[in-house]
């Protein structure tokens, strides 16, 4: 299992590396008239949205939730492979750990399929432009401000709590049933806990870039530290408060000295 998530892992962070070389060659001057056929946005000759540029956005969005939280999905995941080995050397027969993971991954579908909702939003409102870059200082400043604020709430830490402790999360659940819809709902349970702890870090990436690498990175070990390492909470309480001044100092930058909004 581990493997497979190694795997998984590598091809997700390769798509993103494949993509944004892709956006990197198409803001080139000689290639500035063309489009990619699923990020259409990208380029210079932009275009309305489509079902089908929506469609793509949203497995953007999905495989960057993929590759940042599949990591910090590890332990849960092989817990109950453990659980599941031990009730097959008594006879038990126990769906796959994939129906788990199944269902964790689609608690972050429905995360994507919001994101892409909010992309489009923001796209049409003259927000974030077409390379996905922010265009609004007021609104960046309002997200670091949220996801900040986020960060220090009591609901934050329930949902942290539960990451972070999968073996009493799963017995609060009333423990590891047998069958495969059994699993797909306790790893859909489980996912929108960890949506619940991590989406408005998420969306941070629309401050910082959307398809920004570094970014993405460093917000996947962000989340991985905060559910696995022994000051996990305080970590989190800590980059909040990071937020909080990053947000407070947009927005007092964006008002400008004499009051007045400079152009985004």
């Amino acid at each position: 299992m581990i493997l497979a998530l190694l795997v998984l892992v590598s091809l997700t962070w390769t798509w993103l590396w494949r993509e944004t070389s892709r956006m990197s060659v198409m803001d080139m001057p000689d290639m500035a008239g063309m489009r990619m056929s699923h990020l259409q946005m990208m380029g210079e000759g932009f275009a309305p949205w489509t079902p089908t540029l929506a469609a793509n956005l949203f497995i953007m969005w999905f495989v960057m939730m993929v590759a940042m939280m599949t990591p910090s999905a590890a332990p849960v995941l092989l817990l109950y492979m453990g659980v599941a080995r031990h009730a097959a050397g008594r006879g038990h027969r126990f769906a796959s750990a994939l129906w788990f993971f199944a269902g964790y991954l689609a608690a972050w579908a429905l995360f994507s399929a919001a994101a892409t909702l909010a992309h489009w939003l923001l796209e049409s409102l003259a927000m974030l432009t077409p390379a996905m870059q922010p265009a609004s200082r007021p609104l960046s400043a309002a997200v670091l401000l949220a996801a900040g604020l986020w960060q220090l709430l009591p609901v934050k830490d329930a949902c942290l709590a539960r990451c972070r402790a999968p073996l009493l999360f799963i017995q609060q659940r009333g423990g590891f049933q047998p069958g495969a819809a059994a699993a797909l709902r306790l790893g859909v349970t489980h996912g929108l806990y960890c949506v619940g702890c991590c989406w408005l870090l998420m969306l941070v990436l629309f401050v910082v870039g959307v398809m920004n690498l570094l970014w993405i990175a460093g917000l996947m070990i962000l989340v991985l530290v905060e559910k696995l390492a022994p000051g996990g909470r305080w970590i989190a309480r800590a980059a909040g408060v990071a937020a909080l001044f990053a947000g407070a100092w947009m927005l007092w930058s964006a008002a400008g000295p004499a009051g007045a909004m400079p152009p985004a």
